[in-house]
């Protein structure tokens, strides 16, 4: 056995294993609140929030899922909160594309946590930036008290979920809430902001106070149907627009509004017949090396992305370390920057470092996102990028300038943008490579990511002198043993912040994906893109040249 293949192998058993790792943590958060929890929901005769969900979609259509890792190891003391207490995402009903957003009751009732509201708001968002329809699934008990002052009063807490309710009224965006459980105080207001209301006989409630606080507040006896359930809402209040007797038949009724709605305008992007790429994705596993540090050739990742394995390269002989070039994914035309991990020769017969964006590559990055906007083609971002170029060479040669200028085109761009990490995202380079801060219309990670401000071993030996300096500030002197295990304590609590999952739980990304899965989300992202023909006019604002 060659070493081409062996390290193929290498690298695909531990991507593989990586990729075990990550179902056994979504099995876990598949579960939400836990096997009790669900079992109450069935003593309702209801659906938890992922049985809502597959019932409600079309069999076989793609339904991508959003923030699974939300609050992933974030709220321990509180007992977590899987998938941030919702379970969302982009999927088909009726064929249809749109956001569904389910509110999973088994997750301390349902209950707001800050992270839940993030992630409503990040779907929220996807909805405006690509015009889909939405669906709310609801079923929830309203702000978990013991956080509320960090999800109430902020401009992006949970009252934002209303101002956004309204704004994509206006914007001609159908939203359709199903009161399946408990909406309660604040939370009460997302289903009438809706263009229609369901509700689930018995189960359903809609109130802006409770029956324990309407007796706290004015005395009055009386129990939550009445209050405020299916049929006063029907019947009394016309709050609510229909009502049924099982979560099923509730759906069902979602199925056919959506059924009706009008399609959506001529997608403005090209596209054509799909063609698979030439080479299996699995072959995905063996080419990313499992070594972060080792060189590898971006354009292999490509090939097995693409339509066809075609890759039209930009500017091929110049700014090397960045590629830039044309596309297809699932018939749709993109443009794709990536950054190029092996190591290479520029113009003047120098190595360049993968990996690492140098001026001549910013430069190059700069006009080609320029050029895709000018000619309305979408953006695809790889990321595997340690940064720019630093010393003294790189800086007199301006690549803060030439930085700044692929930082002001990625920024400007008005082109839908999808961004996947697949390795490092380090520093500036995270922002020139259309990272979370540069409004990407859905960005996701592999297993295999790090998000920082730099690498972990250079973050370790910065930080480590920084302490050494202090304690011999103060006369103390430690030896060296002590100052490698002083190392080591450093660099996994960095390492552990650089984890794609650490990224995740915070909605850095939008999600984790499985390699082979990569040309799927990008193509659904494309898709989605063009429900919205609206479009600004490209301007880049004042740069220096």
């Amino acid at each position: 056995m060659n070493a081409e293949i062996l390290d193929f192998n290498k690298n695909e058993d531990a991507l593989r294993k990586a990729l075990s790792a990550w179902r056994t943590r979504l099995d876990k958060i598949a579960l939400g609140g836990g096997k009790a929890a669900i079992d109450k929901q069935r003593e309702k005769n209801k659906l938890t929030a992922r049985e809502r969900i597959h019932y409600l979609v079309d069999e076989g259509a793609p339904f991508i899922e959003i923030g699974a890792f939300a609050g992933y190891e974030m709220y321990e003391e509180q007992g977590g909160c899987p998938a941030g207490g919702t379970v969302a995402g982009i999927g088909y009903v009726s064929g249809r594309q749109c956001i569904i957003l389910a509110n999973d009751q088994t997750v301390k009732a349902g209950a707001w946590f800050p992270i839940t509201g993030k992630k409503n708001l990040r779907l929220q968002e996807m909805a405006m930036e690509n015009h889909l329809p939405v669906i709310y699934l609801v079923d929830s008990a309203g702000v978990f008290l013991p956080m509320q002052d960090e999800i109430f009063p902020d401009k992006e807490h949970f009252g934002r979920i209303f101002r956004n309710n309204a704004r994509m009224s206006a914007m001609g965006i159908t939203q359709l809430a199903v009161v399946m459980g408990p909406c309660v105080a604040g939370g009460a207001y997302l289903p009438i902001m809706s263009d229609e209301t369901l509700m689930v006989e018995g189960n359903g409630s809609i109130f802006l106070a409770g029956p324990y606080l309407v007796k706290a507040a004015i005395g009055e006896q009386i129990d939550a149907e009445t209050l405020g359930g299916a049929t006063t809402h029907t019947e009394l209040s016309g709050i609510a627009d229909y009502r049924f007797a099982t979560e099923q038949e509730c759906l069902d009724q979602v199925k056919k509004i959506m059924g009706k709605l009008g399609h959506a305008p001529a997608p403005l992007f090209d596209r054509s017949t799909p063609v698979a790429p030439r080479h299996p994705a699995e072959e995905l596993y063996g080419l990313f090396p499992a070594d972060a540090t080792k060189p590898y050739d971006m354009v292999d990742i490509i090939h097995r992305i693409v339509d066809d394995s075609v890759f039209e390269q930009f500017k091929e002989e110049y700014g090397k370390t960045i590629l830039c070039g044309y596309a297809r994914i699932e018939g749709w035309a993109v443009g794709i920057v990536a950054n190029q991990r092996k190591v290479v020769k520029n113009r003047k017969g120098e190595m360049q470092m993968g990996g690492v964006i140098y001026n001549d590559s910013a430069d190059k990055a700069a006009r080609f996102i320029m050029n895709c906007n000018q000619k309305k083609i979408p953006l695809v971002f790889l990321q595997d990028v340690t940064g720019f170029m630093v010393g003294s060479r790189s800086e007199h040669a301006g690549i803060i300038k030439d930085g700044a200028k692929m930082v002001n085109a990625v920024a400007n761009s008005v082109v839908p943008k999808i961004t996947i990490i697949i390795g490092n995202s380090y520093g500036a380079g995270n922002y020139a490579m259309c990272g979370k801060a540069y409004d990407p219309r859905f960005i996701y990670a592999w297993p295999t990511a790090r998000i920082a401000v730099m690498g972990g071993e250079q973050a370790a030996k910065t930080l480590l002198q920084i302490q050494v300096g202090a304690l011999k500030a103060k006369g103390k002197v430690i030896d060296p043993a002590e100052e490698k295990k002083l190392l080591d304590e450093i660099k996994g609590r960095y390492e552990q912040q650089t984890s794609p999952y650490y990224a995740a739980a915070r909605l850095w990304v939008d999600a984790i994906i499985d390699p082979v899965d990569t040309r799927k989300v990008i193509a659904e992202g494309l898709r989605a893109a063009a429900h919205n023909p609206d479009m600004p006019e490209f301007k880049t604002g004042v740069f220096q040249v």
